[in-house]
């Protein structure tokens, strides 16, 4: 539900293979698009030792070894040995795909680098194996929860949509597809409990995926109604802040009232 289900729901209409890349501080390419599988090089020179012997065999000094080795350097530094990252799979996936960049915000400049070329050119260059281009260029959705401002260069690259809170008709049909067992009463009363949370001033409102999960908690404890004892023993599920569980708590009452009605 929200800015991540889109994605999801494009892979699926579209048929194409999802591939997800969740950001975080510290993410860079070794991550995010490519690594070499050093532990099973390590591998390969053991089992090659022998067969190394026989290269070097006759070498007339270390000049002339290093020569002989490096004429086996593309074997170690070759797809074989490549482990691709979710940037690169979408990329090279030959049927085509859809990129979920998700919460691009928690990144770092440096990531945000990275990816300009991607989303320019649709390839990504590889020192060891040159140029890699999409034959089919991904779907490619970055999702922010503006924590930070994205870089300019970024969002020239990129269509800006914005997703907002689900009026009350549209919560409670997402709502009844989402938790079909709960009754249409306490459907209603819960959509309008949280419709009227988000009109205070809070440090994190409960998105649409805070209303399912406060939904399904419901359903686990056989509610049939939903009373301020209830609201208040559950708020933890739809809030993220203790702050924000304290101010609605003083607010249960009235939105109480105004869900019932």
């Amino acid at each position: 539900v929200g800015k991540t289900e889109l994605a999801n729901t494009a892979a699926k209409y579209y048929k194409k293979s999802l591939f997800r890349l969740q950001c975080y501080e510290g993410l860079d390419e070794s991550k995010s698009l490519y690594e070499w599988r050093y532990g099973k090089q390590l591998l390969y020179t053991q089992i090659l030792k022998e067969q190394m012997k026989e290269v070097l065999e006759g070498a007339t000094g270390l000049k002339d070894s290093l020569n002989r080795l490096l004429k086996f350097e593309d074997i170690f530094f070759s797809e074989e040995f490549l482990e691709e990252r979710p940037l690169l799979k979408a990329l090279t996936s030959p049927e085509g795909a859809v990129l979920l960049i998700d919460e691009v915000d928690k990144s770092d400049e440096e990531f945000e680098a990275l990816l300009l070329e991607i989303l320019s050119e649709f390839q990504v260059s590889i020192p060891e194996l040159g140029v890699k281009k999409a034959n089919i260029k991904p779907l490619v959705i970055l999702t922010s929860n503006n924590s930070r401002e994205i870089g300019d260069a970024l969002k020239r690259r990129c269509l800006h949509l914005y997703i907002p809170f689900p009026d009350v008709k549209l919560e409670r049909r997402i709502l009844e597809a989402r938790v079909p067992e709960i009754s249409a009463s306490l459907r209603k009363k819960l959509v309008d409990f949280v419709q009227g949370i988000r009109h205070l001033d809070l440090k994190k409102l409960p998105s649409i995926s805070e209303t399912i999960d406060w939904a399904k908690t419901l359903i686990l404890l056989n509610a049939k109604e939903l009373d301020p004892k209830l609201a208040k023993d559950t708020l933890n599920v739809l809030l993220k802040h203790q702050q924000d569980i304290e101010v609605v708590e003083k607010e249960i009452p009235g939105l109480i009232s105004s869900a019932a009605g």
